[in-house]
């Protein structure tokens, strides 16, 4: 896809240095000092970890990734873990309440094609990638009692979402306090220089700073970036299922970008591509909202697919919502009884509950009818063979 420069030396372009460490960045710690690394020329090891809590990876965790991709440009090594050993544990940095632990084989599952999914951001051939369970696993009580007497109760307790949970009366498990000492070893097992996380990581990327400094290394600098929100304009989440997912067909991904808000369109073009941001400015400030959006989508499909699909996917997005056609590739689903247990069954929505509020809002329908589109409201609802039914405004599905 054209996104890759090899490099046999560092660079120390100083724009390019400045990007960096502004665009899409919420916090640098400590900027000053990265930065001098930078421009020094030293090669530094950057380290991403991403836990296999689902399939598939989604473009709220491109963020990071397309920043892995800017230290790769510019030369530096990548370490990209997938978490397979802390993903047991679980991190609850951004939840209201406590994450179960995952079952092995769930996550063995789940793991499956990370690197490869990473790979459609990353030159795979030049990072280093590692699952962290090669290190994790072997720890015995002792070293762990080691690594948590570097911290307090009171550290973890006061973090924002911890607090609010225990004025709630909701339960705390001490499993959960584990999982900032992973995250932070991980860094020292892999002797990063650079960490990178969302902002709602900031205590687990300090714990690898704790850490390191206490068995002998120097700190990692730490890069953070805002977390976006997804089609609905909550945060993101594959467990909310609000999700635009790296493995999502071009063209219900381009049709998954034209269904969010307005609003969202700088904020992607910011964090989720890496058009110029002056060239990305003019685009959603001189354009029409819908023109700007459908540039942003064709930028997103063209980096996970190719600039062909994003050509293709554009025009049958058009044919479908300024035409009323039907798209071409609509994507076909065996039936599993009811309407709503074929959706679930085939991951085309989250769960019952899901079906239930899509219903209610009307937006469920079945489109083949030959007196026009009719709203599906029961639960009960049949799916016949043959019949097409869209899904919200981007989701279109046949049933077999």
């Amino acid at each position: 896809m054209g996104f890759f420069t090899k490099t046999s030396a560092v660079s120390t372009d100083e724009r390019a240095i400045d990007e960096l460490l502004e665009r899409g960045v919420a916090e640098v710690i400590v900027k000053e000092k990265l930065r001098e690394k930078l421009l020094s020329g030293k090669r530094l090891r950057v380290k991403l970890g991403i836990d296999p809590t689902s399939p598939d990876l989604h473009i709220g965790r491109a963020v990071p990734l397309l920043k892995l991709r800017d230290f790769q440009k510019l030369g530096h090594q990548i370490v990209f873990i997938v978490g397979d050993f802390t993903a047991v544990i679980g991190d609850t940095s951004d939840k209201e309440a406590e994450r179960p632990m995952l079952a092995e084989e769930v996550i063995e599952r789940n793991k499956k094609s990370y690197f490869e999914q990473a790979g459609k951001i990353l030159d795979l051939s030049q990072v280093e990638t590692r699952y962290n369970s090669e290190w994790l696993k072997p720890l015995n009580y002792r070293q762990i009692g080691e690594h948590a007497d570097l911290f307090s109760v009171a550290d973890f307790i006061a973090r924002e979402n911890i607090a609010l949970r225990l004025k709630a009366g909701k339960r705390v498990s001490l499993r959960e306090i584990l999982y900032p000492l992973m995250q932070g070893y991980d860094s020292v097992e892999v002797k990063a220089d650079v960490e990178l996380g969302g902002t709602d990581q900031r205590f687990n990327l300090l714990a690898g700073r704790t850490m390191q400094e206490k068995m002998g290394q120097v700190p990692q600098d730490i890069i953070m970036n805002p977390l976006i929100d997804g089609l609905d304009g909550t945060k993101m989440s594959s467990s909310r299922g609000n999700v635009i997912t790296l493995t999502t067909p071009a063209t219900d991904m381009y049709g998954k970008v034209m269904s969010m808000s307005d609003t969202e369109v700088p904020i992607y073009f910011t964090l989720c591509t890496r058009v110029p941001l002056d060239e990305a400015k003019k685009i959603w400030t001189d354009s029409h909202p819908k023109e700007a959006k459908m540039h942003l989508a064709r930028e997103i499909v063209a980096m996970y697919h190719s600039k062909k699909s994003a050509e293709e996917a554009e025009q049958d997005w058009v044919n479908t919502f300024s035409k009323g056609e039907t798209p071409e590739d609509v994507q076909e689903v065996i039936a599993e009884g009811l309407l709503r247990e074929t959706l679930v069954k085939n991951g085309i929505i989250s769960s019952n509950s899901e079906f239930t509020r899509l219903a209610l809002a009307g937006a469920i329908r079945r489109i083949d009818e030959p007196l026009g589109e009719v709203k599906i409201e029961s639960a009960n609802a049949p799916a016949p063979s043959g019949a097409v039914f869209r899904i919200g405004k981007h989701r279109f599905v046949k049933i077999k």
